[in-house]
């Protein structure tokens, strides 16, 4: 069964073009060159084989293309767990950050004393990430140290110089 072609505006058409050759999203992308194809009049089968997608999914993406328009091209939120780390929390560790330069672990003892919510290293990590934080250390701060006062480095050849014994 053909379905009536799509029909939408011409600066609705040249808006869908441009994700198609502009979006960040390939699904996006792929969910709008769907969107033109339909509205060329191409048929449902013909398009589903050319993107190399199930029939199913043709058929969705134009039924939410008519209820949804624009706003059904990018991906809707998924289901999972709840954030961890509420906006109020993200607040105090940017602050805390900000003001002296903190490791992960240091931030989660202090959050964890203040606010008495336990998380992983790595989610705190990926939500510094996110707000732009950066840790690097610089290249003079193990210059300055020898290695013999670095605890855990272990000092080979400590009378040597150039692998020829002192003396």
């Amino acid at each position: 069964m053909k379905l009536k072609p799509l029909e939408f505006l011409e600066e609705e058409r040249l808006k869908l073009e441009l994700i198609v050759k502009k979006g960040r999203d390939w699904r996006e992308r792929e969910r709008a060159q769907s969107i033109l194809l339909l509205g060329a009049g191409f048929a449902v089968k013909e398009v589903a084989k050319q993107q190399s997608v199930r029939l199913y999914t043709i058929y969705e993406r134009r039924q939410r293309w008519l209820d949804g328009g624009f706003a059904s091209l990018p991906d809707q939120a998924r289901c999972g767990a709840p954030q961890k780390l509420t906006a109020e929390h993200l607040a105090l560790v940017k602050e805390w950050a900000s003001e002296e330069a903190l490791t992960t672990p240091e931030l989660l003892v202090k959050l964890k004393e203040t606010c008495g919510v336990a998380v992983h290293r790595n989610t705190l990590s990926l939500a510094l990430k996110k707000m732009k934080f950066v840790w690097k250390r610089t290249r003079h701060s193990l210059k300055k140290t020898r290695r013999a006062e670095i605890p855990g480095i272990r000092v080979r050849n400590q009378g040597t110089v150039g692998g020829v014994r002192k003396g």
